[in-house]
């Protein structure tokens, strides 16, 4: 089974042809090309690129970039604003995208509406169930409108970020990162949520390998089962945290898992549940 990142980011250096319209944190460039040879370095076979929205908001031209020059080994997700009134024909022309593979909506970025019956959020929703688009859904901070989100639309493939919690860009961490993890555990109720166990190791008060992640971690694998968790790094927003092979290590070596769950949540879930895989030479 081949070893694949469910986040991370690339980008180029802030220019006038395609400013940045804020910073995120990590290197001032993170090339297509050099994020290749990262993932090689650490033996990963490939990776779902997020369109950074920090820097480029619905811009999703330079994620596109880089998947035309290596696309077997990126699929592509891009944020969709549900302000905008032609979300609808967005989603259905990503969706015609060659390597798109699901679109993303941020309910903790913008002046969105705080109200899990917003028409423009189920809007989104709604379409992306019609053309059997996955919606990553990044609902940290929110709980409880993503919550009430979710169960509105149980015909949509969601996938819910970073574990659903609040994580921290830059030391230090707070003193209970996991608070609210057993909120978020109400959500595996719900069949048609899956969750990545995205920037797991940015959440460990201790060093290399993070050995208190994994009993939050096994609990939330308890209660929504491996087949619709995935694990992924968030790089590059981690950087100030670890290095990205050890983010991948701490995954690959423990025994907190078996090797047959770790093929699913390391690759064989996300390829199911986004219908992609890499093509690693």
């Amino acid at each position: 089974m081949p070893i694949i990142d469910a986040q991370l980011h690339a980008y180029e250096r802030d220019h006038p042809g395609r400013p940045w319209h804020a910073v995120l944190t990590g290197p001032p460039e993170v090339t297509g090309d050099q994020t290749v040879a990262t993932l090689d370095a650490a033996g990963v076979d490939g990776a779902i690129l997020v369109s950074a929205f920090t820097m480029y908001r619905y811009d999703a031209s330079y994620a596109l970039e880089v998947h035309k020059r290596h696309p077997d080994r990126f699929a592509l997700i891009k944020p969709v604003d549900p302000a905008n009134p032609a979300v609808a024909e967005i989603i259905a022309d990503w969706k015609r995208t060659p390597g798109a593979v699901a679109v993303r909506m941020l309910l903790v970025r913008g002046n969105y509406s705080l109200d899990p019956a917003d028409p423009g959020l189920n809007r989104v929703l709604a379409e992306a169930a019609r053309l059997s688009m996955p919606v990553n859904l990044h609902i940290a901070g929110r709980l409880d409108q993503g919550i009430e989100l979710i169960r509105r639309h149980p015909d949509t493939q969601i996938i819910v970020d970073h574990l659903g919690l609040v994580q921290p860009h830059e030391p230090p961490l707070p003193a209970e990162p996991w608070a609210e993890l057993p909120r978020v555990l109400t959500l595996a109720k719900e069949p048609n949520v899956a969750i990545k166990v995205t920037g797991a190791c940015t959440l460990s008060h201790e060093s290399f390998p993070y050995n208190d992640i994994w009993d939050p971690v096994c609990r939330l694998i308890d209660a929504f089962g491996v087949d619709r968790c995935m694990w992924g790094t968030d790089w590059t927003r981690a950087v100030k945290f670890l290095t990205y092979a050890q983010g991948v290590d701490a995954f690959r070596v423990t025994d907190r898992i078996s090797d047959s769950d770790k093929a699913k949540l390391m690759g064989g879930t996300l390829t199911r549940i986004y219908g992609w895989a890499p093509q690693r030479h």
